[in-house]
């Protein structure tokens, strides 16, 4: 029983930045893995940003390196995803993820992300 809602996404110019927030309620205990997902139309699910424990290392997908940071703010049970210099490749739907077991079995609706040049 648990659910994951994600907000902040939107449309921004090439260069510009958007702060992805995703909201976990329900039985948060189960939550060890979170996460950051994205799928642009035709093309698969990437791993974007997450980690595998709280207080485990962040990884990061290449693409994103050195413009986007993950970060879990475990008080208020919400992780983010702030990302800057943002790049008209990175328009996609951006979803939020986590499960236990280290494991991503839990799924936000996503949020739309959509850079112009």
């Amino acid at each position: 029983q648990v659910q994951l809602a994600e907000s902040g996404g939107g449309l921004v110019q090439a260069g510009g930045s958007l702060r992805l927030s995703c909201a976990a309620s329900g039985r948060t205990l189960n939550l060890r893995a979170m996460g950051w997902f994205r799928q642009a139309p035709g093309k698969t699910r990437e791993f974007v940003a997450g980690n595998k424990w709280n207080g485990g290392p962040t990884n990061y997908a290449d693409s994103v390196k050195g413009r986007f940071t993950f970060s879990r703010d475990n008080a208020r049970n919400t992780v983010y995803l702030q990302m800057n210099s943002l790049k008209p490749e990175d328009t996609a739907v951006y979803y939020c993820a986590g499960g236990p077991n280290n494991l991503y079995t839990y799924w936000g609706q996503g949020t739309q992300v959509t850079v112009s040049s």
